[in-house]
């Protein structure tokens, strides 16, 4: 009996070992991971993903700063990689254990933000500009007075999602600085114009793309996947690139240093950069996805779609936001905090 019993302990905890072994946290932003990836990746690993949604970049600093998350892999976007890695809330991914590695595309390989891709995965990457319902304005959506200076049409009726580094950096460049500036006067003309336009907006929210989609805002600051879903929804719908200039982004997956469950994440790890999977995460967020060979999975309705292509009028205005200096990250936090009383 004693070891009929001791027989059966053994297997309990080998049965738990293995259930706990089949489990992985992604920390993820909000309605940016696809259920299909996950289904699939489910059936032919046996590894059930769970998916905790943040909102914004500098929420899920803090989250995982303050530690007891229980979270395998977060995707911070590029610019916030560096300061993951800095304050030793990453690891580097251990390339052996990730077959598909180089199905990286090229020109996201070698990246400023992570060179050699020593710490993360592409995700998804994008712009973030105007989503515009144009049956309410009819007038330029490639700017940014569309939110800085708004039109009589929009007064009352237009959202800017609170996500601070795109926000700011959208400010600055429509008030002639560069990203990441450290001029005191661009930076109090974006200030100021700011406080002066935020009276006119209806909110500072997320969800633009059931929003914009049902007819709730005539217009958001928005990122271009979120307002392509929202056009299909609701063919009124356009985006803008505003031609002061607009953000380039990129969002990656990383490993974290306190993850529990880390031959789980290597397993997603690799399976996302395997071309067909990139594909069903694009097709679900509507972005693109920085892994080669996806382009042929990829829905046609992205290979044309004006919020995908950038138009070549528009491509010049794009800029890559680079990690902030300690001094310039003062000044945009000093300006956010303002925006937000």
């Amino acid at each position: 009996m004693t070891k009929l019993l001791g027989a059966t302990a053994i297997l309990l905890a080998t049965t738990s070992l293995a259930a706990a072994e089949g489990e992985l946290q992604l920390f993820n932003w909000g309605n940016y991971t696809s259920p299909e990836l996950l289904e699939k990746f489910k059936k032919e690993t046996g590894i059930t993903v769970t998916v905790t949604d943040y909102d914004s970049n500098d929420g899920a600093l803090a989250k995982i700063e303050a530690g007891g998350h229980g979270f395998d892999l977060v995707v911070p976007t590029h610019q916030y990689v560096q300061i993951y890695a800095e304050k030793g809330l990453i690891v580097p991914l251990d390339l052996s254990k990730l077959p598909n590695h180089k199905n990286i595309a090229p020109e996201w390989t070698n990246v400023d933000w992570d060179p050699g891709r020593a710490y993360t995965i592409p995700w998804q990457w994008g712009t973030t500009g105007v989503g515009v319902n144009t049956s309410v304005y009819s007038g330029d959506i490639n700017t940014s007075d569309i939110f800085m200076n708004v039109p009589a049409e929009l007064k009352g009726k237009i959202n800017v999602v609170p996500e601070m580094n795109d926000v700011v950096n959208l400010a600055v460049m429509w008030a002639g600085g560069e990203p990441c500036s450290e001029d005191p006067e661009v930076l109090k003309k974006a200030r100021d114009a700011l406080i002066a336009a935020k009276p006119d907006w209806i909110s500072m929210d997320y969800g633009a793309t059931e929003k914009l989609s049902n007819n709730d805002w005539a217009a958001s600051v928005n990122w271009n996947g979120s307002t392509m879903r929202a056009r299909i929804a609701n063919p009124s719908v356009a985006y803008g690139y505003p031609k002061e200039g607009y953000p380039i982004w990129m969002d990656s997956v990383a490993l974290l240093a306190d993850a529990q469950h880390v031959e789980e994440a290597y397993k997603f790890l690799d399976f996302i950069e395997q071309p067909e999977n990139a594909a069903m995460i694009s097709a679900f967020a509507r972005y693109a996805n920085g892994i080669a060979g996806s382009d042929e999975f990829m829905p046609e309705d992205m290979k044309t779609a004006p919020e995908i292509v950038v138009p070549e009028a528009s491509k010049a205005a794009g800029k890559f936001i680079p990690t902030c200096s300690p001094k310039a990250q003062e000044y945009m936090t000093a300006i956010w905090t303002e925006l937000q009383k």
